[in-house]
């Protein structure tokens, strides 16, 4: 009986150390849970980011089609509202359970930090309660086209006035010229995508998809 009563503190304290390990390895388990959500989630605002700046991209493209002097900043990827592009990965943090903390525009991109609505161990796990995750992550929007025009064609010079010949008292008129027909509309030249040449036609002018046009992705992506 007295050995049985030495046993029964030691009995307790392996219990206790076991109930401990095991709220630790609980705690573990569940921050690294969080964690993983959080960088999904930052990894889908990044990128909600990069294809809503691509597709506007594309919007404002289609609005100029016709007049290429202005396609430059379309085809290097720097004509977009960058708010409306955050706005868009808000919506996404959100429906990951996670909120923005930064929407910082880059050079072709964003780079996004969100910050998970759901903590460690809520009440499970004490002094856990208000531990949250934060995530960062960063997507780009890469050109896949490029615009060089073709050079115009140099326009002949117009031939010399002879002056007026033959017999001064003749009274004939020359006979009218008729009006020249109107010239169709050359199409665009110069944009090529992905090695590939595009022919654009002025009077049914049509883009390729936003996807042909820029390339989105994430940094570390390949």
């Amino acid at each position: 009986m007295e050995d049985e009563g030495q046993a029964l503190p030691a009995y307790v304290a392996v219990v206790a150390g076991i109930l401990f390990l095991a709220f630790v390895y609980f705690a573990v388990g569940q921050a690294a849970n969080l964690r993983n959500g959080a960088q999904t989630a930052a990894d889908a605002a990044a990128l909600g980011a990069a294809l809503d700046a691509r597709e506007q991209l594309r919007e404002g493209w289609i609005e100029v089609l016709g007049d290429p002097d202005q396609w430059d900043p379309f085809v290097r990827g720097e004509r977009y509202t960058e708010g409306r592009a955050c706005e868009r990965a808000a919506e996404l943090a959100a429906l990951n359970e996670a909120e923005v903390d930064d929407c910082l525009p880059m050079s072709f991109g964003f780079r996004v930090t969100v910050r998970t609505e759901g903590t460690v161990g809520k009440s499970t796990v004490p002094d856990t309660e208000n531990i949250q995750a934060t995530a960062t992550a960063t997507a780009v929007v890469e050109p896949r086209c490029s615009f060089n025009p073709p050079r115009p064609p140099v326009e002949p010079e117009p031939p010399e006035d002879p002056g007026p010949t033959g017999d001064p008292e003749s009274t004939e008129t020359p006979s009218p010229t008729s009006s020249p027909e109107p010239e169709e509309p050359e199409p665009i030249l110069g944009l090529v995508c992905d090695d590939e040449e595009l022919s654009i036609d002025p009077e049914a002018p049509v883009l390729p998809e936003a996807e042909d046009l820029f390339r989105v992705r994430l940094t570390g992506d390949e």
